[in-house]
């Protein structure tokens, strides 16, 4: 069975460049367009894991091939931020995790409490700020899963992230991270011989998991920020005014570029170092 285990919705909140965060979504997906296009593409099973919010299974819960899932943002001990996938929650999880998600031992004594899988998201990104050593050694230890592929990220960033699976025995997931439809479900997670949500999560679990798909590049990136400043415009008419703006995409997009690739080296090089040190992962038991 397949499923695309990172998907946005317009539920996700706004996004977080300054300024922007006032008018602009980090995504414009409707939710049963969502799964709709992941069905027609191919995906056996459909999950949500938006920013901080369950608000898309309202109108996605009724299907039986769907799970409940987020993408919480948390504070690390280091005081940097994480986005982390926990996947095949209830609503009741999703409160305890919101009230937990800047105190993170409570964070996973409540995730271990409840036998929940999670993982770390886009490791080797800068997207959700600056990195220590000691998050990655947190990762290292302390995360049952690592997404190994993500279809927003460049294949540098996922390259060290498989690495870093592979060093410390983590569970591999995969998904597009698509903040538009376009690349819904083009990356993916699945575990064979599945034939039901529950055998495909027991299996999950269980680490059974192979990652297929594409990664993200300059070009992705660039016309994905151009559908959602579109979107944008069209959801705030007055935001028209702002389409000029839309000729420096490619060149703020570029600076992006370059700034990821050197994140990825510089923690990929990191991440050796814990390895070389023979960090040793904590046993962790989802079944």
């Amino acid at each position: 069975m397949r499923c695309d285990l990172h998907v946005h919705t317009i539920h996700s909140g706004m996004c977080t460049v300054p300024v922007l965060d006032r008018i602009c979504r980090e995504s414009y997906n409707d939710p049963r367009e969502v799964y709709d296009i992941l069905k027609r593409r191919g995906m056996d099973l459909v999950t949500v894991t938006d920013h901080d919010s369950i608000d898309a299974a309202e109108s996605l819960r009724h299907h039986p091939d769907f799970f409940l899932s987020e993408e919480v943002s948390v504070t690390l001990p280091s005081g940097r931020r994480l986005h982390v996938g926990v996947y095949d929650i209830e609503e009741r999880d999703h409160t305890q995790l919101q009230c937990r998600r800047d105190d993170f031992p409570s964070f996973l004594a409540y995730l271990d409490e409840r036998r929940l899988l999670f993982s770390v998201n886009h490791a080797f990104s800068g997207l959700t700020g600056r990195r220590t050593a000691s998050d990655f050694e947190d990762f290292a230890s302390l995360f049952p899963a690592v997404e190994t592929l993500n279809g927003a990220m460049l294949a540098a960033a996922n390259r060290h992230a498989r690495a870093m699976a592979s060093a410390f025995r983590k569970i591999a997931i995969a998904g597009s991270d698509s903040h538009t439809l376009d690349h819904l479900g083009r990356t993916f997670t699945e575990v064979h011989g599945a034939r039901s949500p529950r055998e495909f999560l027991s299996g999950l679990k269980r680490g059974a998991s192979t990652v297929h798909g594409e990664s993200g590049d300059y070009g992705k990136l660039t016309r994905a920020v151009w559908k959602i400043g579109f979107s944008m415009m069209r959801e705030r008419p007055w935001t028209v005014a702002l389409s000029p703006l839309a000729a420096l995409v490619p060149i703020v997009t570029f600076v992006n570029l370059l700034q990821e690739i050197a994140f990825a080296q510089k923690w990929g090089r990191t991440i050796s170092d814990v390895a070389a040190r023979e960090v040793s992962p904590v046993a962790y038991a989802v079944d």
